[in-house]
């Protein structure tokens, strides 16, 4: 049974004690992270130890077994996916997700909310969208459609926003732009962000602190630039094709 644990503070979002999966099989275990309002932080680790699963969890897709999830300091451990949402998570999947069938305009329009970020604003962001609102989800490329799930999910106007790989599977150059959005996204100030990421070195770039997990633990939980400073550290995390990257003469990402 999930016990709920008294969360005090003001923290955006706090896990604590969490222990979660599919169904009987659990992979996450004794999750403890705290976001203080406006901050970011970035989880990285190596493929299987659990950190899409860990923004699943706290979306309520999986099974929790024990600890409690509290957003801006109140339970959300028996919240259902959809009343999370609305009370101020926001969420860019792995995949994407965005309606095929519908315009790009329709799908910003779906689950727009009052507040801060308007069209007009992730226009700013992805100027692209603009020129095409009339197409279908299916015709944009695969840059655009991550563009597309990241305003959609700024337009629902959270506190916090959870991005999971938003650069997997895009070409450099796109990368590299969907790199620069991330960080002018931190500049706003005010909103609350966990970017898992595949490529380390946009996450350490992303944010000052970093979360590394291995085998559905939390091994670290510190400032980025220490793993920066130490490739033998960042490689006994993230194995040695991760670190060989960076060794690869890979542009910088300017903080």
């Amino acid at each position: 049974m999930v016990q709920e644990l008294q969360i005090g503070g003001t923290s955006a979002l706090e896990l604590r004690h969490v222990s979660a999966g599919y169904g009987e099989t659990v992979v996450l275990e004794d999750i403890n992270v705290s976001l203080a309002g406006g901050e970011c932080i970035s989880v990285i680790g190596r493929n299987g130890v659990g950190k899409t699963t860990l923004l699943a969890t706290v979306m309520g897709h999986t099974t929790l077994h024990a600890g409690d999830i509290a957003l801006g300091g109140k339970s959300i451990a028996r919240m259902p996916p959809y009343r999370r949402a609305t009370a101020g998570l926001g969420f860019v999947p792995q995949e994407r997700e965005i309606f095929p069938s519908l315009s790009v305009r329709e799908n910003l329009d779906v689950g727009a909310r009052p507040g801060h970020w308007t069209q007009a604003r992730v226009f700013e962001l992805f100027p692209q969208l603009r020129e095409r609102l009339g197409n279908m989800g299916n015709q944009l490329s695969g840059g655009e459609q991550q563009m597309l799930s990241i305003a959609r999910a700024l337009l629902t106007n959270p506190t916090v926003l959870l991005m999971d790989e938003p650069t997997e599977g895009l070409a450099p150059v796109v990368v590299e732009a969907l790199a620069a959005v991330l960080l002018r996204l931190r500049g706003e100030g005010g909103l609350s962000m966990i970017l898992v990421e595949q490529n380390s070195r946009i996450a350490l770039a992303f944010s000052p602190r970093c979360v590394v997990m291995d085998k559905g633990r939390v091994v670290y939980d510190g400032a980025s630039a220490a793993l920066q400073a130490d490739p033998a550290l960042l490689e006994t995390y993230l194995g040695v094709a991760e670190t060989a990257s960076h060794r690869a003469g890979q542009p910088p990402v300017s903080p």
